[in-house]
């Protein structure tokens, strides 16, 4: 199934900005983010379509995935 990942911040460090990649069915958020090389406490937001995601939560071909690490600032 197909995915477009959006990185954040400074998960783009190294990688890239928004890329359309190719999961195995049932994929789930912490697969996705385990196979791009982000570990799962680094993970702060992880959207899917929009809408908060548990790690658990399964992906369906065409979703829109956002991921954000912790960020501060002010």
């Amino acid at each position: 199934m197909k995915i477009e990942v959006r990185l954040f911040a400074y998960f783009r460090n190294g990688r890239w900005k928004r890329q359309s990649m190719e999961f195995k069915d049932r994929s789930t958020l912490a697969d996705i983010i385990k196979e791009i090389g982000i570990k799962e406490e680094e993970l702060s937001i992880g959207l899917i379509n929009g809408r908060d995601g548990s790690l658990d939560r399964e992906v369906k071909d065409g979703d829109v995935l956002a991921l954000f690490p912790p960020v501060g600032g002010g």
